[in-house]
């Protein structure tokens, strides 16, 4: 059954990811910073001061690749921060949200982020410590994503669309953030930045005590950090209140970082090295500012910016419901190749499973009844050996039983025999001894009589003298 279990989770993996495959892989504690995903910070070192045991690194990859990295916190449900690199705009997109199953369940064998409908049962706690869809659903909230998919393109724009990467946004804040990100990003960083590649992008979110249906954490504000890590760079940082969708604000790093968690710092070695070039920052700033009041940023070329806006407007019209079908008609095959290759495992997998049924009750059968065989093959050896001794021990009984009887019958008329001739011998030498005995018995009695009498007539006379001694004259007695 766990190979069953395994088989029907790596198909459900390969038809619920096609075209591509998405992994959000959890970087180990005993890895360097974010791993692979490194490049995505300045220096290759993340942010320092977030070290709460329930803050969870991901590194966010398509197709193998890394695309951005965030930190997510387990406690609140929601991305502390993403960081990123500007690639290129998107002008549509197609939503496909994933989950990441490694952060409920760490000893669950799926490394890659999956749909959430599709891990069901598989994965033990599943939204323990993660949002799910469910928990959007008709609250009132959007999942509003930190790095913006507007903002990238192909597999990194699809690499966004993941619950770690969303936080709760009311649906008018959502917009708000995304297009006064989307401006500040394109308007303002790009364009003042000499080498767009070293652009380093930190887009994150402040949790309030307010949990959307007791688990979710809405963010208090919403924040951006910038670093131009150039030979002419510099930093800037915007503040966004969630309580104001047209609120930002925008503040040096140092001022941000002190509205986040003690002791952090967003850019290790104050960013652009020391060496910021404060003319390309108030550019930036101005930039900012005339995003915030609603003009068009840069007065140079206005015309021709307006008739690109124009011209790129109407091809978007244009080519929206185009786009739209191709997106239905994408989403209709990939159903339909999902239903086949479904379909096509359910029947494989009711063929194998009859097949090994099959197998494994002709193996189970044929295994007792050689043990059975083997059981009576090695019981008649014992069986013959016990026969042979109890035989042997029958007749040995027999002998001594026939001896014993022998012995009995021989015994008794030799000693009636022995017994029967000493008896005249015995007799007759005993009549001298009984005549002697006999004798001196009588003779013996006869003396005893004769001395008792004696004795008698002796006291007798002893007593008749003691009487008439007094009375007789002791003249006569000397006479």
């Amino acid at each position: 059954s766990d190979c069953t279990m395994k088989t029907s989770i790596a198909f459900l993996l390969c038809i619920s990811l096609f075209p591509g495959f998405s992994q959000g892989r959890v970087v180990r504690k005993d890895e360097a910073g974010f791993a692979e995903c490194n490049v995505f910070f300045a220096g290759q070192v993340p942010p320092e001061g977030f070290k709460e045991p329930f803050h969870v690194k991901i590194c966010q990859q398509y197709n193998k690749e890394p695309r951005f990295a965030t930190l997510y916190s387990t406690k609140d449900k929601i991305p502390l921060y993403s960081a990123f690199k500007f690639t290129k705009s998107a002008r549509s997109w197609w939503e496909y949200w994933l989950v990441e199953p490694q952060i409920d369940d760490p000893e669950n064998d799926l490394h890659e982020m999956v749909r959430e409908a599709d891990i069901r049962g598989t994965v033990a706690n599943l939204g323990a410590n993660q949002a799910l869809t469910s928990d959007y659903v008709g609250s009132g909230y959007e999942r509003g994503l930190l790095n913006p998919s507007l903002l990238n393109e192909k597999d990194f724009q699809m690499a966004t669309y993941t619950l770690t990467n969303a936080v709760p946004l009311s649906p008018a804040l959502s917009k708000s953030w995304h297009r006064d990100i989307g401006k500040v990003v394109e308007q303002a960083l790009i364009p003042h930045c000499s080498e767009m590649d070293h652009l380093y992008l930190l887009a994150g979110a402040v949790p309030s005590s307010t949990q959307v249906k007791g688990k979710v954490s809405v963010p208090e504000s919403l924040w951006l950090a910038a670093c131009c890590d150039a030979s002419e760079g510099w930093s800037l940082g915007l503040v966004k209140k969630t309580s104001d969708e047209n609120s930002l604000a925008d503040l040096t790093v140092r001022e941000l970082e002190k509205q986040l968690l003690p002791g952090v710092r967003l850019f290790k070695g104050n960013c652009g090295k020391g060496k910021q070039s404060q003319e390309k920052r108030e550019a930036v700033l101005q930039a900012v500012s005339q995003i915030r009041s609603g003009e068009q940023v840069g007065t140079n070329n206005n015309q021709e910016t307006k008739e690109n806006g124009l011209m790129r407007t109407v091809a978007g019209i244009i080519a929206t419901p185009f786009i739209k079908l191709l997106e239905l008609l994408i989403y209709i095959f990939v159903e339909l190749v999902k239903f086949v290759f479904y379909f096509l495992w359910l029947v494989v997998k009711q063929v194998v499973g009859t097949i090994l049924g099959g197998v494994c009750s002709l193996w189970n059968e044929m295994v007792s009844y050689l043990k059975a065989i083997s059981m009576v093959l090695i019981s008649i050896p014992y069986d013959v050996g016990r026969v042979i001794v109890n035989i042997f021990l029958g007749f040995l009984q027999i002998v001594q039983d026939a001896m014993s009887l022998t012995y009995g019958i021989l015994s008794i008329p030799v000693e009636f025999v022995l017994h029967l001739a000493a008896f005249p011998y015995h007799s007759i030498c005993a009549i001298p001894s009984v005549l002697q005995d006999m004798t001196t018995g009588i003779v013996g009695t006869f003396l005893l009589v004769i001395d008792a009498m004696a004795t008698v007539l002796h006291g007798f006379c002893y007593l008749a003298w003691y009487i008439l001694k007094p009375f007789v004259p002791k003249g006569s007695s000397g006479d």
